[in-house]
């Protein structure tokens, strides 16, 4: 079982920056992957940033050039900094870790961006 437990959101100006921090109960290193989601009200989940064991880095066109995801193994912590923040980026953050096929979610944060 693995608890994933998220940091960071809240209310910022357009153009502004943020960062989500989440924390693993697990070992990092050892999951497929791991990385951030997002819900926008009446919207699907869709991927934001991830990282996977096989050392690749998955970025939304959205958010590619404006947000970076980076870990701390020894904290088994991902972060994902989001500089340039648009109105459109207001959402939900899910953290999200992928472990022996297995999906885990944390409980999500808020990122609210005003114009």
């Amino acid at each position: 079982q693995v608890q994933l437990v998220e940091s960071g959101g809240g209310l910022v100006q357009a153009g502004g920056s943020l960062r989500l921090s989440c924390v693993a109960s697990g070992t990092i290193a050892s999951f497929n992957s791991m990385g951030w989601y997002r819900q926008a009200p009446g919207k699907q989940r869709d991927l934001v940033a991830r990282f996977t064991s096989g050392g690749s880095i998955n970025y939304a066109d959205s958010v590619r050039g404006r947000f970076t995801i980076s870990t701390d193994y020894a904290k088994n912590t991902v972060y994902l900094q989001m500089n340039s923040l648009k109105p459109e980026d207001t959402a939900v953050y899910y953290c999200n870790a992928v472990y022996i096929g297995r999906y885990y979610w944390g409980q999500g944060t808020t990122v609210t961006v005003s114009s």
